[in-house]
């Protein structure tokens, strides 16, 4: 077979060569190591391991959402009349715990827009803060404008606006605040809470008919 070439113009090895080639080849199977390029690529969409994840996480906590102290509503006037009233109405929130501990919080609020004696129709740009607070501290903040339409004979408008990516670290996950407000809302004010239910005082039983000395005389 010497002097023989294959189509590709390479001379032809002796099958008995082949086969043992092949036999050398089967008995060395073959590796997926976790830092195999292409293993990874197949795996994971990249050349890299990404890190481990928790399959299960525990349910954040997510406190209600809160109305910062004198923010629930503004005024615009003319003189001594009314001519708008910003406010907020419906409140919503969502909250997602994070691989690292940390929680994300996403703020729903719808605003409200009426108009007063003096008012007129159109469209007002009404401007929202959501704070993230942790021991009374504001730790996030941020400034979200609503665009409210009041259209011809209407006497008010609703529009709804959202903040989220609001971050919680992971040392603050199990006491912090949602808090919201009209306009600019400081640093220092605090939201309303809900009042905790008071415990009810046992009944005091009756004293009998002709009673003791603390009856009455």
């Amino acid at each position: 077979m010497i002097g023989e070439r294959d189509i590709f113009g390479g001379r032809r090895r002796p099958a008995a060569a082949l086969l043992a080639l092949a036999a050398m080849l089967a008995a060395v199977p073959a590796r997926a190591e976790e830092g195999n390029v292409f293993s990874n690529l197949f795996k994971f969409g990249g050349t890299t391991v990404p890190p481990s994840q928790s399959e299960s996480l525990d349910p954040p906590y997510c406190p209600p959402v809160e109305v910062a102290d004198g923010a629930a509503a503004s005024r615009t006037m003319a003189g001594a009349n009314v001519r708008t009233q910003f406010s907020l109405a419906r409140l919503a929130r969502e909250c997602t715990r994070l691989p690292d501990g940390s929680i994300t919080v996403k703020v729903g609020v719808e605003v409200n827009v009426l108009l007063g004696p003096a008012g007129a129709p159109g469209r007002f740009d009404v401007p929202v803060t959501f704070q993230i607070r942790h021991d009374d501290k504001v730790i996030v903040s941020r400034v979200e404008r609503a665009g409210v339409v009041v259209g011809p004979g209407e006497a008010q408008g609703f529009a709804n606006i959202v903040a989220d990516a609001l971050s919680v670290p992971a040392a603050m996950t199990a006491d912090y605040d949602i808090a919201v407000g009209v306009g600019a809302v400081g640093k220092g004010a605090t939201g309303k809470k809900a009042a905790k239910p008071r415990r009810r005082k046992p009944a005091v039983a009756e004293a009998p008919p002709g009673g003791g000395d603390d009856a009455a005389q």
